[in-house]
């Protein structure tokens, strides 16, 4: 465990099948049980869903972009309502990033965009400089000049008040030389241990994550761990460009794992799909964000235990049953599958929100599940 009294984590159980396990994070918010899918809630919220409901689902964790919300509605705001809980009403724990996966995606691209252009042209003009000191943009509210460096973000970040932060870092495309890789690594540790230091200066009951750069690289992802765990950080995010596809980012976690701390928790950056999630728990993730879940239930795909159903199936339009006969979830328990297709295909906003609900029940018993089977040692 941690030596503060307000963040802890213990493991439960390490299953003799594998290297996934069982633990608790202890936070001010309350406890996380992992292995935890964390939902992402750009703006403080789940696109099409409201806190309270999310509550009373009881998503353990959540992911807030510090980036959009010091562009809207600003980190000083969210102070003077009392932190980014009494904000948005949220009563169990939130984890918010650094701003820099936002500010260097502006620069190059998403993934799929990057690995299109193969990393050669910078993909947004917004995105002004890029230096030892940090990055400097223009807003895409209004045009306003940004500079975001390690001590900004830690600053906005406790301002935002989530009960886990993560420590400025430098995103590199994934076709970057080697050259180039070894340069950004070198700045990020140098910006991370800023970042813990500005940290220090006002802990605010915060935890603060480092996170592990490299890319697909194994060298610089063991050399990324040896710099970084040297120092008291309270747990160990995996950033950077985990691999072209899952089977990449199979073989460098494989790799990158023994190397983390055991009594730390760890977290895998923007991964959350199921294929995904089936490889990454048997290697000891704790916990995974991703908008895969909502965003999919927007564009009316619905998770089921026999795969991803498209709402608008043939057949759906005429089925009075539930999406799925056994889910405890608010819309199945209430609604049939031929309502929400009727939402979906007279375009009512509420369809968003009972599938979105859907797709969130379903992460959660999946975990629930997931940490039953690592009990039992099936994983």
């Amino acid at each position: 465990m941690t030596s503060n009294d307000f963040f802890k984590f213990e493991i439960i159980y390490k299953s003799k099948k594998s290297g996934a396990r069982v633990g608790r994070i202890y936070t001010p918010h309350g406890i996380i049980d992992t292995p935890c899918f964390v939902a992402v809630g750009t703006n403080g919220t789940l696109k099409a869903l409201d806190n309270k409901t999310l509550d009373e689902m009881g998503l353990q964790l959540m992911f807030a972009n510090t980036y959009h919300l010091i562009l809207q509605p600003g980190s000083k705001l969210i102070a003077q309502a009392g932190g980014i809980h009494k904000f948005a009403k949220r009563s169990f724990p939130i984890i918010t990033d650094s701003g820099g996966f936002q500010v260097f995606s502006l620069a190059y691209g998403g993934v799929a965009q990057e690995l299109k252009s193969k990393g050669q042209k910078k993909h947004d003009s917004s995105v002004i400089k890029i230096s030892e000191e940090g990055v400097l943009f223009r807003s895409y509210k209004d045009g306003a000049k940004i500079l975001l460096t390690p001590e900004t973000s830690i600053q906005a970040q406790k301002e935002i008040g989530a009960d886990i932060i993560v420590s400025f870092d430098e995103l590199l495309p994934y076709h970057a030389d080697s050259k180039q890789l070894l340069k950004s690594l070198d700045r990020t540790h140098r910006w991370e241990k800023r970042s813990l230091d500005e940290h220090k200066k006002n802990i605010n009951k915060q935890a603060l994550y480092a996170v592990l750069h490299g890319g697909v690289d194994k060298d610089l992802r063991k050399k990324s761990c040896d710099n970084l765990t040297k120092l008291d950080f309270d747990g160990f995010a995996i950033g950077g460009s985990v691999g072209k596809d899952r089977f990449e980012m199979f073989d460098m976690l494989k790799s990158l794992m023994p190397n983390l701390p055991q009594d730390k928790p760890n977290h895998l950056l923007g991964i959350g799909d199921l294929e995904s999630i089936a490889g990454i728990v048997p290697l000891g993730i704790d916990t995974f964000d991703s908008s895969h879940p909502t965003r999919a239930a927007r564009h009316g795909l619905l998770f089921t235990k026999k795969g991803l159903m498209r709402i608008f199936k043939s057949g759906n339009a005429l089925n009075h049953g539930p999406i799925e006969t056994d889910c405890s979830c608010i819309t199945c328990q209430n609604y049939s599958l031929s309502y929400v297709y009727h939402l979906f295909k007279a375009h009512e906003l509420i369809g968003l929100t009972l599938a979105t609900i859907h797709n969130i029940q379903f992460m959660i018993d999946l975990m629930k599940d997931y940490r039953f089977k690592i009990l039992n040692d099936q994983i």
